[in-house]
């Protein structure tokens, strides 16, 4: 299950990808559109900038903006630096490996061959869909709700 945090940070990211090619956007407009606490936005905002993808301007016209292209920016990036590991344990995980003290023998591990499966299943998904994608998602169920078809393959 992802976080508020990280939920808070993925609408934030819809948003700052929608409004890409406008500028930089204000932390207070940007908390008041998607309706998240402004502190708690503003850690947020920081750590997404720590880790590359954000940037911000100060001053007069300032603000955040995506540090590189939506097609560029993964889910699974942005749940990794919020929330840590994708894996459900951590003797799967490829970023923060750690054996489990009560396990006899890894290879033979039933739970942990599962998690494997689990853990490649959600990184297949998430580092494959981009925050474009999530756009375009969005777009398609909308014109589908609205009666629009869609030709496009």
């Amino acid at each position: 299950m992802i976080s508020k945090k990280t939920k808070y940070a993925l609408m934030a990211l819809i948003y700052l990808a929608r409004e890409y090619d406008r500028g930089p956007v204000l932390i207070a407009d940007l908390a008041e559109r998607e309706n998240i606490p402004k502190k708690f936005l503003e850690l947020i905002l920081l750590a997404l900038k720590n880790n590359g993808i954000l940037q911000s301007k100060k001053g007069k016209g300032g603000g955040y903006y995506l540090g590189r292209a939506a097609k560029d920016i993964s889910i699974g990036q942005v749940i990794r630096v919020l929330d840590g590991p994708l894996a459900p344990v951590p003797c799967v995980s490829e970023t923060a490996y750690a054996s489990c003290q009560e396990c006899r023998d890894e290879a033979t591990c039933g739970i942990r061959l599962v998690m494997k499966e689990v853990r490649d299943a959600m990184a297949a998904i998430l580092d494959g869909t981009t925050l474009s994608d999530l756009i375009e998602r969005v777009e398609r169920e909308v014109k589908k709700r609205e009666g629009i078809i869609d030709y496009t393959i």
